[in-house]
């Protein structure tokens, strides 16, 4: 059980006086009551609140899936270029959502932000075999060497050693969709160039059960679906 005024000021939509004011002029209603003491307890996985007739998401984490356009930086802030969580409304920005991994500043597509710190982990971590598939248009074109290449596991010109990933050449093999179940710096860009191939645009499509809404315009975005966060319950741990 929580005080019905923590839960709405989660959402960074108010603060803990605004929520006062609203609860006691009437605009906040519980299961379909005026709320009448904003410390009131209620369970936030069974009630419906509601303020000023909009149902207000009470979940302990937020998690939202944005078409990330170029040109923008996969990061919470930074003092000279613009970020992806620009994008967001500002009660979403109070709640410290970050995105889970991070996508090149001209890289384009699918792009996860939450506040749930465990998923992010889940996701990311090579220990659990996420699979992340990006559309790759590079110069040149792709073979079957270039696949074979990368399904044995790439060691690149400093050292780095890459997990096998997959490599799936599209069309006339001007471009291809690649996988990995990692992501190290650069990694797509820096695996394609060593072999001769260098991305002109890279766009993410899918992170393990999450794929990218097409209707969504780049900079776009919405809230997962029921759907969609319990497809990443079966990560590990559920949200």
């Amino acid at each position: 059980m929580d005080r019905i005024d923590k839960l709405l000021c989660a959402t960074g939509r108010w603060s803990r006086r605004e929520i006062k004011d609203l609860v006691r002029q009437g605009r906040v209603l519980a299961d379909g009551r005026a709320v009448r003491r904003p410390e009131e307890k209620v369970d936030p996985s069974a009630v419906s609140l509601v303020v000023d007739g909009e149902r207000v998401d009470c979940s302990p984490c937020v998690y939202v899936m944005l078409h990330k356009p170029a040109g923008l930086l996969s990061a919470t802030e930074d003092r000279s270029q613009p970020t992806v969580v620009e994008l967001l409304p500002e009660d979403l920005r109070r709640r410290g959502l970050f995105p889970v991994g991070r996508l090149d500043k001209d890289t384009t597509g699918l792009l996860l932000l939450t506040d749930d710190g465990d998923l992010a982990h889940r996701l990311l971590s090579p220990r659990k075999h996420v699979d992340k598939v990006y559309l790759a248009r590079v110069e040149g074109r792709v073979d079957r060497s270039d696949v074979e290449a990368l399904r044995a596991g790439l060691v690149l010109g400093d050292g780095t050693v890459c997990l096998p990933a997959g490599l799936e050449p599209v069309g006339d093999g001007s471009s291809c969709l690649v996988t990995l179940r990692e992501g190290k710096y650069h990694q797509v860009k820096r695996m394609l160039a060593a072999r001769g191939k260098p991305v002109a645009a890279l766009h993410r499509l899918r992170m393990g059960p999450l794929t990218l809404d097409e209707g969504l315009k780049p900079g776009e975005w919405r809230f997962l679906t029921d759907r969609e966060r319990a497809e990443l319950a079966g990560l590990g741990d559920t949200i």
